[in-house]
Order: C-alpha cells, then structure tokens, then sequence
C-alpha cells in the first residue's frame, strides 16, 4: 500500500477534496469574525440548510444543476432574515451573549430541520454528467469529486479577485482592518457587513448542496462541520482569504493523511496543530488585521 502511487494519488484527491469544502465552509466564517467582530456558531447550520433546500430543489426539479444554482441564494436569504431579526441585535451584546443565542440556534433550527425533512439521511444523486469515473494510476476515482475540487479552486480565484482587484474588496479589507476609520472615510460599513454576512451564508449553503451526493443529507450535519470549521479559522487568522485556504488545505491533508498513516491518532492531530499555532503564532497564520 506505501507504495502504490495510486492509492497516493487518490489519497491527495481526497485530501483536496475535503479541503475545498472546509474552504467553502471557512471563508465566509472568518470574514464574517474578522469584519464583524462576531461569533456565529451556527453558520454551520446553515451548511445544513443549504443541503436540505438542495435536495428539495433537485427533487421538485429533477435537476442538480437547479440545486447547485438556488440553494446557495434560498441560504443567503435566510441568513439575511437572521441577520436582521437576530445578529445585527446581538453585535454589540458582547461574544459571551452571541456564543450563547448562536449555539442555542443550532438546536432550533435542528429541530426546525427534522419537523420538515425527517429524522433520517436523505440523498442526492450526482449529475449524469458528473456521475463517472477516472482512473488515477490504475485506481478509480469519482467525476463529481474533482468537480468539488474545481468548483472550490473557482470560488477561491473568483473571491481572491473581488477582495484584491476590486473597490469592493478594498472596502472589505478596509472594514476588517479598521471599521471605524473606513466608516469615519465615508464607507458604508453597515452595508458591507449585510453582504458579506449574506455572501457568507450563501457560500455554506454551497458547501451544504455540494456535499450532499457524496455525503448525504440529515440534521446534524452542520453540527458535525462545525469544529473543523472553526479550527480552520482559528488556524488561518479571521478575516483572511490566504488564512482560509492555508487552514483548509492543513487540516484537510492532516486529517484524510492521518486517517491512513496512523488512524487512531488523526483526529488528535488535528488539534495538536491548533495547539501549536495557538502557542507560536495566536493571532492564526495570516490574520487580516494589522498588529497594530
């Protein structure tokens, strides 16, 4: 097994696989810390919500594509409700306060998500045209797969170039960096805050939809993405696009690796590596504000 380079192949697959959903995850969660200053431990339900409304959609519609294409916008939408109805109340409450109502949202919308699709796991079949699959040195390996991988490298270069190459990414990193000042420059922070908070939601609902042929579909599974998600943002530094991609990328290779190498010990791993960066480098790998 150590060494067929197939079995390799397909491990690395696998490993970018898991990265880019950790990524799609991650990145809307970060920004959302480092421009809000807010803790939202229930973006991972949204992740949740963005695969049950996925799986309506492709049901009603007999589509994938359908799905792929409305359940990030019917997640977004919802995130904007609880924007204004429940997180823009809570901003100045302090993270004690919002820690609290977030995780209790959690188990609402657990609740709301077994009233109205059950209790049970529900699937979702990948597209025909995704459906195949390739051989990775003499090994098979998933279509839809690499789509994952594609479509997360996509988002990555289409969100590295709107926050490096456009006026509204300089408002978002004006707003992470100092939200005050941007303000006092005439920047419409509020503004900024509500798109990216919905921007972000959208992006877990994407996630959520994504995952939902390989992963199936059931109500805990946003609880089950919270922590590695929060890890990775931990790992990265809030607020950062690079943060994100480095703490997804590590902890995806570190945990589809360790599961291989020495099973017992992966899950450990993983915080082993939170610990250290924790230790050495507190403020995350590459933290969007300034040290100032």
């Amino acid at each position: 097994m150590f060494l067929d380079i197939g079995f390799w192949g397909v491990q690395l697959l696998n490993a970018l696989q898991f990265s880019m959903l950790l990524f799609l995850l991650s990145v809307g969660l970060t920004v959302i810390f480092g421009l809000m200053n807010f803790v939202n431990l229930a973006h991972g339900s949204l992740y949740a919500l963005g695969a049950f409304a996925g799986w309506t959609l492709a049901h009603a519609s007999g589509s994938y594509w359908v799905a792929l294409a409305f359940a990030p916008l019917v997640t977004a939408v919802v995130g904007g409700l609880l924007y204004v109805t429940l997180i823009d109340r809570l901003r100045s409450a302090g993270p004690m306060n919002q820690v609290l109502v977030t995780f209790g949202l959690i188990f609402v919308l657990l609740d709301v998500f077994r009233f109205a699709w059950g209790d049970f796991a529900l699937g979702i079949d990948a597209p025909s045209l995704l459906a195949g699959t390739i051989s990775v040195g003499g090994e098979a390996y998933p279509v839809y797969r690499l789509f994952i991988i594609a479509l997360g490298l996509f988002v990555m270069a289409a969100l590295w170039l709107v926050l490096e190459r456009t006026n509204v990414g300089a408002m978002i990193r004006a707003g992470v960096d100092n939200g005050d000042m941007a303000a006092c420059l005439g920047m419409n922070v509020e503004g900024v805050f509500f798109v990216v908070f919905c921007v972000g939601c959208a992006l877990a609902g994407l996630a959520g939809v994504v995952a939902a042929p390989i992963l199936s579909v059931y109500p805990g599974m946003g609880i089950e993405f919270l922590i590695p998600t929060l890890i990775v943002v931990v790992i990265g530094g809030l607020g950062s696009l690079r943060g994100a991609i480095a703490g997804a990328l590590l902890v995806g290779m570190l945990q589809t690796f360790g599961k291989v190498i020495a099973p017992h010990l992966a899950s450990m791993m993983v915080y082993v590596l939170l610990a250290g960066v924790l230790i050495l480098r507190p403020q995350g790998l590459f933290p969007a504000k300034s040290a100032g």
